[in-house]
């Protein structure tokens, strides 16, 4: 699979994440994907696993913004905001593909803060 289908790939996976399709978002996976959850130390393994526990997430996201995708060959990386009960998550998703599918993938997840006011004069806060 050339970068051009795989970046495709992952705009629609994104794009059903975003809506809500569980079947479409997840047909980008491998049979036996395995998904880290670094900060929680979760690993999950293949693609029905991933599926079934996205599906029954206790707060379905109410916004969903990706921010960046970049990537080359096998490995690519995106920079999205999940808002969950009003409350952002920062995002960034590492997509391992084999064969046309993700076969690795690790997500980092991070609350917002507020910038120190001792950084101002250097900084462009933005919102």
């Amino acid at each position: 699979m050339n970068e051009q289908s795989i970046r495709s790939a992952i705009d629609q996976h994104w794009a059903a994440s975003a809506s809500g399709d569980q079947f479409a978002e997840h047909e980008i996976y491998h049979d036996d994907a395995v998904c880290e959850y670094p900060q929680s130390g979760e690993v999950i393994h293949g693609r029905h696993n991933l599926q079934a526990l996205r599906s029954h997430h206790p707060g379905k996201p109410s916004g969903f913004k990706v921010r960046r995708i970049v990537g080359q060959d096998h490995l690519w990386v995106t920079e999205y905001i999940i808002t969950y009960q009003g409350k952002r998550a920062f995002t960034v998703s590492i997509m391992e593909f084999r064969d046309g599918k993700v076969a690795h993938e690790t997500q980092y997840f991070a609350d917002p803060f507020d910038a120190p006011a001792w950084r101002s004069q250097w900084v462009e806060v933005r919102t």
